[in-house]
């Protein structure tokens, strides 16, 4: 098979290409030949690598003229849009070396149901929660907005509430049904999360989707709103429970902490984190999950400054639906789902993983 010239590829080309394959994820830089993700593993193209002007060219025949301008003004700029009616794309377009790169995720065009993203049943009634913090955690390209997209879709297909997004950028459109929804995009409709969600709440929301609690006023905003009687999803780059609650009352200046403990404690519904790793059995990728429920004990040791102990109760909790990541990771390993090197390196405690499997042999 002959190798494509760079001069000859066209983007319309590579995004079929990465629908077809289902890949995550296109990579455009100097010096490389085009790169998707598949399966979490990175496959180059049969192709010549891209030269400067190459990158300048495909990156301007997806890239509205604002975000050249972002690109040149600030040195990057990122959006989402449409291709064809295939799929929808988030788009990062950067420079580095004096160079234009573009990376490219991939958002799936269907939404996918709880049991298929691997979510026990009873975080289906946390949707019909009226009011509350639901935070879904984990670190970049983990699945969290695929998750986030799955439960808004639950509430708009099976509740009658004015739904309202905040995201940057809009990833997953969601057409009303049952639902109003309003999306709003950072930087298009809106100029940040905190003015967003000053303003959502003169706009009779029932539920909030805040795409990332990034500072100290939207972490304010978004706990204000849902301790005022609304469901209120948000997003943080943290990995479990313990370390999640402890982000948030950190990030407040000391003489608030205590204030920001009892206000959590009184309206967090659930915290869930999750990892995305290959899987093992066959093509593709899963998540773990780590899933705190706000039990009345779990409430009282946010109040009580004793987050150390949560664990303990997400050991014990399995009829409310919580679980440890160690123990949802050793579950899918044992089922062959996952390499054991996955195991052993995505661990919160590697010790007592390797103890329990010990034990157990």
């Amino acid at each position: 098979m002959t190798t494509l010239r760079a001069a000859d590829i066209v983007m319309d080309d590579l995004l079929d290409l990465a629908v077809q394959e289902g890949a995550s994820d296109l990579h455009l830089a100097v010096g490389l030949p085009p790169i998707m993700r598949l399966h979490g593993s990175l496959a180059p193209l049969d192709a010549e690598p891209l030269t400067p002007a190459d990158t300048d060219r495909l990156m301007r025949s997806i890239t509205p003229e604002q975000h050249i301008q972002g690109l040149e003004t600030s040195g990057g700029s990122d959006f989402g849009f449409g291709f064809r009616d295939l799929a929808r794309f988030r788009v990062s377009v950067f420079n580095q070396k004096g160079h234009v790169g573009v990376v490219l995720r991939q958002i799936p065009s269907t939404m996918l149901t709880l049991e298929e993203i691997g979510l026990p049943a009873q975080m289906r009634d946390l949707l019909f929660k009226p009011r509350g913090l639901i935070l879904v955690t984990g670190p970049t390209g983990s699945g969290k907005t695929t998750t986030l997209a799955s439960m808004l879709n639950i509430i708009n297909q099976e509740r009658d509430c004015h739904i309202i997004t905040i995201e940057d950028p809009i990833e997953y459109f969601h057409p009303h049904k049952k639902s109003v929804v309003t999306q709003r995009e950072i930087g298009m409709d809106v100029p940040s999360f905190k003015e967003a969600l000053r303003r959502a709440l003169r706009q009779d929301p029932d539920v909030i989707l805040v795409g990332e609690m990034r500072d100290l006023e939207t972490m304010e905003a978004a706990i204000t709103a849902a301790e005022t009687g609304h469901l209120v999803f948000a997003t943080l780059h943290t990995t479990g429970a313990v370390r999640t609650v402890d982000r948030i009352v950190d990030a407040f200046p000391t003489n608030q902490q205590e204030q920001v403990r009892t206000q959590l404690a009184t309206s967090i519904v659930a915290v869930i984190s999750q990892i995305l790793m290959p899987r093992k059995d066959k093509a593709g990728r899963i998540a773990a999950f780590e899933i705190m429920i706000a039990t009345p004990s779990i409430r009282s040791l946010i109040r009580d400054n004793k987050t150390f102990r949560i664990t303990s109760d997400l050991q014990t909790g399995a009829k409310w639906g919580m679980q440890t990541m160690d123990a949802h990771l050793i579950e899918l390993w044992r089922a062959g789902k996952i390499a054991y090197e996955e195991l052993v390196t995505k661990a919160q405690d590697t010790e007592e993983i390797l103890q329990q499997i010990r034990g157990t042999q």
